[in-house]
């Protein structure tokens, strides 16, 4: 019997930090879904999680955890998919490292992803995301905090991820730029609205001087998590929805105001190339969902096309009699 943590130690520090050079965010995602796992399989076999088994973790039971992802946890098809992406990359990791257990590695491997449904983005509407940058208290330092963070978010079109690790040194001020590292590593800079310029100079002028170098802190000067900046807004959201009651119909996530910046970025230059440099997509096929929820895209569309002639036509009434015995028959 092989134990699994010293494996999945090996894989975690060595492989994906050392070798791969994955961002913290990335390894953050697979701890999760490791923790995830073993907890459920220590409870299904009754036994601690530091006791676990390679040998136990076999493709019943990693098809076990996802359903139980569905059915318990309530995750949506794309969660499921990423946790077993993380999954799969152990399991190819352990194919040079247990030869023993290549059978056992290859049904894991053979586990297929879940097709998911490609829905309209959501966004929030001109009125809607007004509500919510004015929620926070501007009379206090967590309402100037709050405030400056959902502007910049907006106005960068940031991921949570980018939001939380941007550090002072990243804005410029006197340029009114901020520089952001993204996903896969790739740096983009953006200008800053003047509004989001004036929200981050009272921020930084309130902020004061703590260790950290991230730019929004908690009140205890430690750098704010994605989860504590997703429950601030989930707090602002609430307050919004007073001012604009469609708010409590919609999710208000992090992710939902990255969205928002990309359709008034589509809709004011009408160039996905624009919004793709703007978020910092890799690829323009990422940006296209954008085009998909953007109606002003149809309705521009529609002024340039001729749709077809239609005939005229009179229409005449069936036979009483045969329309009768239709439906007696």
């Amino acid at each position: 019997m092989t134990p699994i943590a010293p494996l999945i130690e090996a894989f975690l520090r060595e492989t994906l930090t050392g070798q791969r050079g994955a961002s913290r965010h990335t390894c953050d995602s697979y701890s999760l879904s490791f923790q995830l796992l073993f907890m459920f399989a220590a409870e299904k076999l009754k036994i601690r999680p530091s006791a676990l088994m390679l040998e136990q973790l076999d493709a019943g039971l990693v098809s076990a955890f996802l359903e139980h992802l569905e059915d318990t946890r309530k995750n949506a098809a794309v969660t499921r998919n990423v946790r077993l992406a993380a999954i799969k990359s152990f399991f190819r990791f352990l194919e040079y490292r247990q030869p023993a257990a290549l059978e056992q590695i290859r049904r894991v491997l053979a586990i297929p992803f879940k097709k998911t449904d490609r829905r309209l983005v959501p966004y929030l509407l001109k009125e809607e995301l007004q509500a919510v940058l004015d929620a926070p208290n501007p009379t206090t330092r967590d309402g100037i905090r709050d405030r400056a963070m959902l502007h910049l978010t907006v106005c960068a079109g940031l991921r949570v991820s980018e939001l939380t690790a941007l550090k002072i040194g990243d804005i410029d001020m006197p340029s009114m730029s901020v520089r952001v590292l993204g996903k896969g590593r790739r740096e983009r800079t953006l200008p800053l609205w003047k509004s989001t310029a004036t929200a981050l100079r009272a921020w930084l002028a309130v902020r004061g001087q703590v260790a950290a170098p991230e730019v929004f802190v908690n009140g205890r000067g430690e750098p704010l998590s994605r989860w504590g900046f997703a429950y601030l807004l989930k707090q602002h959201a609430a307050t919004a929805a007073r001012a604009q009651p469609g708010l409590s119909k919609k999710r208000v996530s992090p992710h939902v105001l990255r969205h928002t910046c990309a359709m008034i970025i589509l809709q004011a230059t009408q160039d996905i190339r624009k919004v793709s440099l703007w978020l910092g997509h890799a690829t323009l096929t990422t940006t296209e969902i954008y085009t998909r929820g953007d109606p002003t895209e149809k309705l521009d569309a529609m002024d340039t096309i001729v749709p077809p002639h239609l005939r005229r036509g009179v229409f005449q009434p069936s036979d009483k009699l045969i329309a009768l015995l239709k439906h007696t028959s």
